[in-house]
């Protein structure tokens, strides 16, 4: 017996995959703040991938989100993150919090208007802040990409755990150069010599090889 599947009901039934479209993505920076530059392993590398981030978010006209863990205690967010045409005013949609989560009733409002059906994601720390935003963010429906460069903890221990966590909920661990060309798709998308330009710029070194290495060394001794 044949039973016709139409292009809807098939895309339903298919695994997730991890595909993004800009129009439905928002960027969220959650937390890069001052107090926290000389505690965070490879603090260099996020703040280098989120400045890279809200670039491409600016040239692809992707929303964006940043919050700011209890700022009276923590500081402000790192000026070094904006992009040299941009400062903080023109991010209006900048929150205080004190929740460890991103997804507070003002983020909430605005995933809903936006209807973002994805999140690229960077901040810290990867196993608290950045963890729990993920965990909101899956339960409603929406896939998340972790930004691995954009990403860490005071701990490098704490970081690894973290990104098997996210992977293990269902999100997606990813890099800045794979996320800003997967949102072109093409070479011959008119935007892709200002992207390219971007990803030509030096990067500070971001501990991801050393934290595979680690992560190499457990499954082995699970083994």
């Amino acid at each position: 017996r044949h039973i016709h599947t139409t292009p809807t009901k098939m895309a339903s039934i298919l695994p997730k995959i991890g595909r993004i479209r800009p129009n439905k993505t928002s960027l969220f920076v959650c937390d890069v703040q001052d107090r926290f530059r000389p505690l965070i392993s490879n603090m260099n590398s996020v703040v280098h991938t989120t400045k890279q981030l809200l670039s491409t978010a600016s040239i692809l006209s992707i929303p964006v989100v940043i919050t700011e863990q209890n700022p009276k205690a923590l500081g402000k967010t790192v000026a070094d993150i904006y992009p040299k045409d941009k400062k903080e005013s023109d991010y209006p949609n900048n929150f205080s919090k004190m929740k460890f989560s991103m997804i507070i009733p003002e983020v909430d409002k605005l995933l809903m208007e936006w209807e973002t059906s994805s999140v690229i994601l960077v901040g810290i720390e990867s196993h608290v802040c950045v963890l729990q935003t993920v965990l909101d963010l899956l339960e409603k429906g929406i896939e998340v990409h972790v930004v691995a460069d954009g990403v860490s903890s005071q701990r490098p221990a704490d970081r690894v755990v973290a990104f098997e966590r996210m992977k293990q909920s269902g999100a997606w661990i990813t890099t800045s150069e794979s996320i800003m060309l997967q949102l072109l798709e093409t070479a011959s998308h008119k935007d892709f010599k200002s992207i390219s330009a971007l990803l030509k710029e030096k990067r500070p070194p971001s501990g991801i090889l050393s934290n595979l290495k680690k992560r190499l060394v457990i499954v082995k001794k699970k083994k």
